[in-house]
C-alpha cells in the first residue's frame, strides 16, 4: 500500500511540476484572476459549475469567494450553477441535461459577467452548451481543464488546461490553481 501512496503523490507532484514550467498556462492563471478580480471591482458576478468531482470544486471555490479565503474582506458576487436541484432536475426532465447550465445562464448572466466552467475532459457537454451561452450573453468564459482541452478551450477567452490525462491528478491541481486565483482575486480587491 505504501506504493501506491508513493506513486500517486508523486504523480500529483509531476503535473504541478508541468504547470510550473509551461509559461502560457501561468499566464492564463494570472489572466483568469485579473478578470475575475475586475469583474468583481465593478460589480459583476462569476458563474460557476462542474459535474461529478468538478461540481464539488465549483461549490468549494464558490464558497471561497462568497466567504473568506485567506482575508476578511466583503462577500463577493458567486453563484454555483449545480447547486440548485430544483433547476437541475427541471430543465434536465423538459430540456435535456445538456441545458441544465445553459438555461441558468440565460437567466443569470449579464454582460461582462464571467462563467467559470470545469471540466476533467474539456468535452462536458452541458458545460460547453453554458459557455457558448454565456458568450451569447456577452459574457466571458474562463474554463478549468484537463487532458487537450477537448471542444470547451475553442470558446474559453481563457482555458485553463492541466497537462494530464488522469482525472484525480486533474482535479488535485484544478483546486490548486483554484485556490491561487482566490488568492490573487483577494489580494486586488
Amino acid at each position: 500500500m505504501t506504493d501506491i501512496i508513493k506513486t500517486r503523490i508523486m504523480e500529483s507532484i509531476g503535473v504541478k511540476e508541468r504547470i510550473l514550467k509551461d509559461e502560457v498556462l501561468l499566464d492564463n492563471i494570472n489572466n483568469a484572476a485579473m478578470m475575475i478580480s475586475d469583474c468583481l471591482k465593478k460589480g459583476g458576478k462569476i458563474l460557476f459549475c462542474g459535474n461529478g468531482g468538478s461540481a464539488s470544486d465549483a461549490l468549494h471555490l464558490t464558497g471561497e469567494l462568497i466567504g473568506r479565503f485567506q482575508k476578511d474582506r466583503r462577500g463577493q458576487a458567486a453563484i454555483c450553477l449545480n447547486a440548485d436541484m430544483a433547476s437541475l432536475t427541471s430543465v434536465a426532465n423538459d430540456y435535456g441535461f445538456d441545458m441544465v447550465y445553459a438555461r441558468a445562464v440565460e437567466g443569470l448572466m449579464k454582460d461582462d459577467d464571467i462563467f467559470v466552467g470545469i471540466s476533467t475532459s474539456g468535452n462536458s457537454g452541458n458545460v460547453y452548451e453554458a459557455a457558448l451561452k454565456a458568450r451569447e450573453n456577452g459574457g466571458k468564459v474562463v474554463s478549468f481543464l484537463g487532458k487537450n482541452g477537448g471542444r470547451i478551450k475553442d470558446v474559453s477567452d481563457v482555458a485553463i488546461i492541466v497537462p494530464g490525462s488522469v482525472t484525480a491528478r486533474i482535479q488535485e491541481a484544478h483546486i490548486m490553481i483554484g485556490h491561487i486565483i482566490c488568492e490573487i482575486v483577494e489580494d486586488r480587491l
